[in-house]
């Protein structure tokens, strides 16, 4: 009996670990003020719901993962203008972290906004997705789902460089498949390299590019090697952290203003000033100089450290 017990619950484990999805995210659909008051605001309502479902209920990947394990994340979709025949105009912003080994700490891989969301929703229409059909029947209905799942691959791509090397490949490329066979249409952007510098073309563009490969390296160094080594040697994981700095100032030096080391230093500002307001002097100075050249927008936060 006793083993029959175990089987069973062996069985029932199997399925519950296999039935939880990737990522737990908080989804919130919101007016701006700039909206006015001749939208009917119940639509948002649904959509939120349609979202939550479509990225927290759908399977991104074949692993198995616990709840616990679950990617924590928040898409937040402000509505700016509806351009008619339930046609919206908006911006996502995604968030998502990752848990620091032996602390009650999370650190953020991922903060970004994109300001050119435009899709077509009907109350309580399903939100579909097909990985072999992105554009399907409707570009302006598919481009919603289509830029929610490049974000979530691009979410799973970074949670997993940050725990093995090179461990996003696989999901860096599913975004690649989305870019490639994207919605196309007169309202519709951000999926092109001619439409700017920084859109989903060029973030999934550097992720891919061979001359960013130092970049993966330095998602799992400065995670891995440095974050998660902390609890045990704080100086260790904060000499790790700088050798991520000068790995990125090698990048800079042959690509700079990229994308992609905008969107990491928009995540790790304010841990990189945490974790070096409690370095020695000659340590915080060149962590300091390095900073200021990386990430330009930030130098004022870093100079304080001085």
């Amino acid at each position: 009996m006793l083993k029959r017990i175990v089987f069973f619950s062996l069985c029932l484990l199997a399925c519950f670990r296999t039935s939880a999805q990737e990522l737990r995210a908080n989804v919130s659909v919101q007016a701006s003020p700039q909206l006015g008051n001749s939208t009917d605001r119940k639509v948002f309502s649904t959509l939120q719901t349609a979202m939550s479902e479509f990225i927290n209920n759908r399977r991104w990947s074949d692993d198995a993962y616990t709840p616990a394990e679950r990617i924590e994340c928040n898409f937040l979709l402000t509505i700016n203008a509806a351009l008619g025949n339930n046609t919206y105009r908006a911006t996502l912003t995604i968030q998502a972290t990752r848990p620091v080994y032996n602390a009650g700490y999370v650190t953020s891989i991922l903060n970004t906004q994109d300001p050119n969301v435009v899709f077509k929703y009907v109350e309580f229409q399903p939100l579909e997705f097909n990985e072999q059909r992105i554009v399907a029947n409707d570009p302006l209905v598919a481009n919603l789902t289509a830029i929610l799942a490049y974000y979530n691959y691009i979410i799973l791509g970074l949670d997993y460089d940050s725990f093995s090397p090179r461990g996003g490949d696989n999901f860096f490329k599913k975004a690649l498949n989305i870019v490639n066979n994207a919605p196309d249409g007169k309202d519709i952007s951000g999926w092109k390299a001619f439409e700017g510098n920084r859109n989903r073309y060029w973030l999934q563009d550097n992720l891919m590019n061979v001359k960013f490969a130092r970049f993966h390296d330095v998602m799992y160094q400065y995670h891995r090697l440095g974050l998660d080594q902390m609890y045990e040697d704080t100086n260790k994981g904060r000499a790790s952290i700088m050798n991520c700095l000068n790995l990125l100032m090698g990048i800079h030096q042959e690509l700079p203003n990229s994308m992609l080391l905008a969107a990491f230093f928009n995540a790790k500002n304010d841990e990189l000033v945490k974790i070096f307001s409690k370095a020695p002097p000659q340590e915080k100075a060149r962590a300091v100089q390095m900073l200021a050249q990386l990430d330009v927008p930030n130098a004022n936060k870093y100079q304080q450290l001085k």
